[in-house]
């Protein structure tokens, strides 16, 4: 019998560690599979839990929270975002910081045409002055600190001369939810700064200019 249960053991052992093999030679395969698939220029979202970002979800009516662009130096790839600072933070890593670990990909669809090497050198000069600024709390409209969909919207818009999608007031959003408007008393207090420009993550992830090339949701 104890002989019996030390085989059991050991066959348990065995398949529990072939199992956690298994994964991890398939996650590297799947990271491969994405590295090989996303382009200098490509957009990427996600979202994660947080009041703030469960809060812009709600007020967007869209899944994502947080968006950033690909960067491809060196042979490895980042995404350029911002966060607390302002920074480039390698791809995987960012994968794996999102809800799920889910995200999608979105490219310009003449990417091929458009954002050739001139034009990302142009896209990530002019995206050089970002770099560790602070977060944009507060989602103004200025140079001074800066939020995710901001930045992605700026060097598009400044560094290749193209408007991935208009420029919306805060007060068209859905604020009326209660999980959004504790988010906003907390920031502002009672002064709301409805007509301020804004862009959201959904706004560019609904670009008639981009397509998706990766979705994991």
């Amino acid at each position: 019998m104890k002989k019996s249960l030390i085989l059991l053991s050991f066959i348990a052992f065995f398949i529990s560690a072939y199992c956690i093999k298994t994964k991890s030679v398939a996650k590297e395969a799947d990271y491969s599979a994405i590295l090989e698939t996303v382009k200098d220029g490509d957009i990427i979202f996600q979202s994660s839990q947080s009041p703030q970002c469960e809060a812009i979800r709600i007020a967007t009516r869209s899944k994502f929270s947080h968006c950033g662009i690909i960067y491809v130096i060196k042979g490895k790839q980042y995404v350029y975002e911002a966060v607390q600072p302002v920074k480039l933070t390698l791809l995987e890593s960012w994968i794996t910081g999102g809800e799920g670990q889910k995200y999608v990909v979105k490219r310009l669809k003449n990417a091929a045409e458009v954002l050739n090497t001139s034009t990302l050198k142009k896209m990530k000069d002019y995206g050089k002055q970002f770099n560790h600024k602070d977060y944009d709390l507060y989602f103004e409209w200025s140079d001074n600190k800066i939020y995710c969909s901001e930045l992605v919207w700026k060097i598009y818009k400044n560094g290749a001369n193209i408007e991935l999608c208009k420029l919306v007031k805060l007060k068209n959003f859905n604020l009326k939810n209660d999980k959004v408007k504790a988010v906003l008393k907390e920031r502002y207090g009672n002064n709301i700064p409805l007509n301020e420009d804004v862009v959201a993550p959904s706004q560019i992830a609904d670009s008639k200019l981009l397509e998706t090339v990766i979705d994991t949701y």
